[in-house]
């Protein structure tokens, strides 16, 4: 048997190395998101900038109302396009140092993100690091499977597999 038949059959750990993800906005598509990386073996965090808005997020994660450091280990998942705090909120995750940053968004409506930040003055080079749609196309709707078709997108990235049905 392989090494990766052992750990699907739990006869070995799987060691993926450090890997985090940041979700961004408290909301029902940061809950499952969080609580899915987690049984992925994330280390996982909530930013909820707006203390009014700042909820628990997933059973044992407590929203943070600053954006916790952010390194090579970090993918960032903005969770809602439509806040006002988008442009600075990316601003700051492009000042850090996370592996990738994405916001959620219907494909066919223009990233309202673009706009944002280079009203900030952010350079066109960075606002290019932010990705969007994210995830696998597999026509998701609900909460559960945005966070599924993400997540999914982002283990294919990071194990540099095109997602789908191609091997």
């Amino acid at each position: 048997m392989s090494e990766t038949c052992d750990v699907a059959h739990g006869e070995a750990e799987a060691d993926p190395g450090v890997r985090t993800l940041v979700a961004v906005f408290a909301s029902p598509v940061a809950r499952h998101l969080l609580t899915f990386a987690r049984e992925l073996g994330y280390h996982v965090a909530l930013y909820e900038p707006d203390p009014a808005r700042a909820t628990d997020g997933p059973e044992g994660v407590d929203a943070a109302t600053t954006l916790p450091p952010l390194d090579a280990s970090a993918d960032v998942v903005v969770t809602d396009h439509h806040r006002p705090e988008l442009g600075e909120v990316l601003k700051a995750a492009l000042g850090g140092n996370p592996r990738w940053i994405g916001v959620l968004g219907n494909p066919r409506h223009p990233g309202p993100h673009v706009a944002a930040l280079q009203g900030l003055g952010v350079a066109e080079s960075d606002i290019a690091r932010v990705h969007r749609p994210v995830g696998l196309n597999i026509g998701s709707r609900t909460p559960p499977e945005i966070a599924i078709a993400t997540l999914a997108g982002l283990l294919a990235d990071r194990n540099g597999r095109p997602g789908g049905f191609d091997f």
